[in-house]
C-alpha cells in the first residue's frame, strides 16, 4: 500500500503542474486577443493577393492540359487524371 503522504506530494505536484500550465495558456490567450486584429487584418490582404495571382495560374494550367492532350504526352506523366471518351 502507498503512503498517502507520497499520494498526496504527488497529487499536489501535479496539481502546481497544471497550475502553471493554465497561467500560460492563460497568457498565451491574451497575447492573441491583442494580435488577432492585426492577423485578421493581414489575412484580408494576402486573400486579395491570392486571388489574384491564382487567377493566371488557374488560366495556364487550362492552357496546358489542352496543349498536353493534343501531342498525346500520357496524362499521367502530367499528373493529370486520363479523360475517357
Amino acid at each position: 500500500m502507498k503512503d498517502i503522504h507520497e499520494v498526496l506530494r504527488n497529487k499536489q505536484a501535479k496539481y502546481a503542474q497544471l497550475g502553471k500550465q493554465i497561467e500560460m495558456l492563460q497568457q498565451a490567450a491574451e497575447k492573441l486577443r491583442e494580435i488577432a486584429p492585426l492577423l485578421a487584418e493581414s489575412d484580408e490582404d494576402d486573400s486579395s493577393v491570392l486571388s489574384e495571382v491564382d487567377e493566371p495560374n488557374s488560366m495556364a494550367a487550362s492552357a496546358g492540359v489542352g496543349a498536353g492532350s493534343n501531342l498525346g504526352t500520357p496524362a499521367k506523366s502530367r499528373g493529370v487524371a486520363p479523360r475517357w471518351p
